[in-house]
């Protein structure tokens, strides 16, 4: 069993090519499809100290939703920030690779080869 986890959006043309990358390694990572099934307060805080990462740092700020619920505002907590991300998940970038203690974003998909 690998120890692989991929934060995936199927519709994401780079979700996708990293998926695709883990896969042609041997690997069958556990996809969690992140829009349907938001990570907790506490992976998004797992995530971000194994990037080393502030939340701002992992956020699409040209999305929809990270303008209509202001994201941009800068007197949010990082606190209050996590907990805007699990609420509207769309705004975490993507895809996200977990693999022994280590995280990669998928941009570009091949990045995925530094922890696999």
């Amino acid at each position: 069993m690998s120890s692989i986890k991929i934060y995936h959006n199927p519709r994401c043309s780079k979700s996708r090519k990293t998926l695709e990358i883990i896969e042609s390694k041997g690997f069958e990572p556990e996809i969690i499809k992140y829009l349907e099934t938001p990570p907790s307060i506490l992976e998004i805080k797992t995530v971000l100290n194994l990037l080393d990462m502030k939340p701002r740092d992992l956020m699409r700020k040209n999305e929809v939703d990270y303008k209509e619920n202001q994201f941009n505002n800068d007197t949010l907590s990082d606190e209050q920030l996590i907990e805007m991300m699990h609420k509207f998940p769309k705004v975490i970038e993507r895809p996200i690779v977990l693999n022994k203690g280590k995280a990669v974003i998928g941009r570009p998909p091949e990045s995925v080869l530094d922890i696999i």
